[in-house]
């Protein structure tokens, strides 16, 4: 009789917005109990096998002259693609103009022919290829005014210049991330969730009310001392406010990561600050003038680059590129007026420094990941067209690196043989592990209508039993088809294994640590034709609170390579 083991399992820690602790521990997913299954080695013993693993990095580049037009008709032999400085061949390559590839592009892989009825529906864009634009409205940092403005022109972009094969999301910042609407591949109900936000009030206006009572201060102190006071305690609330707004963005970028395709994000706010409060530190500079840069040099504990650079680095690990929107526009503060004792100059130097400050974040942001930062500009639907140009003609470049999954930051460098062109693409990215890509997968299975199974693997529920303290343990058994796994020959068996992640989801938005155990699986020659029609079953409880649940599985062929990821609603405990 073929026995299982117990796995260690072991858990991979995630930011959480808007997620108590005691969710956490309550919703989380633990490894207690297993039931024995058919297929499994005797404790102690591993699958030793020589497996390769090929490794490919997609890179999105957009090529377009100095005006901002795209540049067609290019061939894989026009490109360069640089990691870490070296050279790298170009294994994989596509031209996409109009949502389609072209000539130019690699065959797709060989498939059977398809009936005659079927041969006049188009195929559909691969995973791989599939755009998932996240809209984020900033309105923490956002004029309700200006936002309005710009989600009218907004609108007219979801629904006039996106694919059909796009999946679309809008989501909302206001102190916490909301989901406003998830994926979904009508741009028409994005749209009119927009409409739904015009009433929604906007913070920008208080944030620009205490900067100016802040600067008044300044102005009316008696000494350095006095008006650094002011300059730091305004500064000191405004990282704080930025350290949030940059956790955020974070964490949708987080949610994004296990997406497959190409992912973007349009990012719409009033800017953010790259150094919180810098102008009042200016001000005070200006005032006295007898600091000796000291002013200044305090500025300095407030410089949020670092996060900036994480939020990217992030981005870049994740194929996620950022498109950012100014909603201030052409814009004049006006910093401190002259009845208040402030001169001209000094007001229009310090309205230069409020203006870059706001507008650099938004820049680096799109620039580092590939996209495109609109600034300046009272109508933003001719930059939105631009930004469609983006989302359906490109160049798509795959290479296979040396390394797998060392967790290193690699930079990337493309060039074009070609004099007049511009190239945007993102600047780099982290190798992940295939543990740290499988548990991301899982999240993405749990946080949006996201199934790929490959593996046919099945989820089922056995009916969850009360414990003492209220809680529940929920049986759950994953069915793999053994036919769907690769084995390896031995001697005298078969041998597999594959790696199982789950995660938990309550209705509060709750999110368990994703955990995983490892499965090996071993089985006599004699039984190999027999079991290949049949399934492994692994069984695990889960301890939950009472209520409605979604539970993701992940499953990670350890020798085919091959991964699936699904999710499935329960409801656990007495209910309707």
């Amino acid at each position: 009789m073929l026995r299982t083991r117990h796995p260690s399992p072991r858990t991979r820690r995630r930011p959480l917005a808007g997620a108590a602790l005691s969710v956490l521990l309550l919703s989380g997913a633990a490894l207690l109990a297993q039931r024995p299954g058919a297929g499994t080695p005797p404790a102690g013993e591993e699958l030793f096998a020589d497996i390769v693993s090929v490794n490919v990095v997609n890179v999105d580049v957009f090529v377009t002259d100095k005006k901002g037009n795209s540049i067609t008709g290019l061939t894989k032999d026009d490109f360069q693609i640089f990691e870490d400085k070296k050279p790298m061949a170009v294994t994989n390559f596509y031209a996409i103009e109009g949502g389609k590839p072209t000539a130019a592009s690699d065959p797709p892989p060989a498939q059977a022919p398809a009936a005659p009825a079927a041969a006049a529906v188009p195929e559909p864009v691969s995973e791989d290829q599939r755009l998932r634009l996240v809209v984020y409205i900033d309105n923490f940092n956002l004029n309700p005014f200006n936002r309005n403005r710009v989600m009218r022109e907004l609108r007219t972009f979801l629904n006039q210049k996106l694919s059909r094969e796009d999946r679309v999301m809008l989501v909302t910042y206001d102190r916490s991330l909301k989901v406003r609407r998830t994926f979904t591949s009508d741009p028409a109900l994005i749209a009119a969730a927009l409409g739904d936000l015009e009433t929604v009030s906007g913070h920008a206006v208080h944030h620009e009310s205490e900067r100016r009572d802040a600067l008044t201060r300044i102005e009316e102190s008696q000494s350095p001392a006095q008006a650094m006071q002011f300059a730091r305690s305004y500064a000191e609330s405004i990282f704080n406010d930025l350290n949030f707004t940059i956790d955020a963005l974070k964490t949708q970028v987080d949610m994004l990561a296990g997406m497959p395709g190409r992912k973007a994000v349009l990012y719409i706010s009033d800017g953010l600050p790259m150094t919180a409060g810098q102008e009042l530190f200016y001000a005070v500079e200006q005032k006295f003038g007898q600091t000796g840069g000291a002013s200044l040099t305090e500025s300095f504990r407030f410089d949020a680059s670092r996060r900036f650079r994480e939020l990217t680095s992030q981005a870049n690990a994740n194929r996620i590129t950022f498109y950012t929107i100014d909603a201030g526009g052409l814009r004049t503060y006006g910093s401190i007026s002259a009845e208040h004792g402030g001169g001209a100059g000094q007001s229009v130097f310090l309205d230069q420094i409020t203006m870059s400050n706001l507008q650099s974040p938004l820049q680096y942001m799109a620039e580092t990941t590939g996209g495109q930062a609109v600034i300046n500009a009272n109508n933003v639907l001719p930059h939105l067209e631009k930004i469609a140009r983006d989302f359906q003609t490109y160049y798509s470049l795959g290479y296979s690196p040396a390394h797998l999954g060392d967790g290193r930051y690699h930079t990337i460098e493309v060039k074009v043989k070609r004099k007049g062109i511009v190239v945007r693409h993102r600047e780099g990215y982290r190798d992940k592990s295939p543990e740290a890509q499988m548990a991301d997968g899982t999240l993405a299975a749990l946080n949006f209508p996201y199934e790929e199974n490959p593996l046919a693997i099945e989820v089922t529920f056995d009916r969850a039993s009360r414990k003492d303290d209220g809680h529940y343990l929920l049986p759950v058994q994953v069915k793999i088809p053994l036919a769907k796994l690769l084995l390896i020959p031995r001697e005298q068996s078969h041998e597999g294994a594959v790696r199982l992640y789950f995660a938990v989801m309550d209705s509060e938005g709750g999110t368990s640590d994703v955990q995983q155990a490892r499965v090996p699986i071993r089985i006599p020659n004699a039984e190999v034709a027999n079991a290949r029609g049949k399934h492994y079953t692994y069984s695990i409880t889960l301890l939950m609170r009472g209520g409605d649940h979604r539970v993701a599985v992940g499953a990670h062929d350890d020798v085919g390579s091959e991964r699936s990821f699904l999710s499935r609603m329960v409801r656990v405990g007495a209910g309707p």
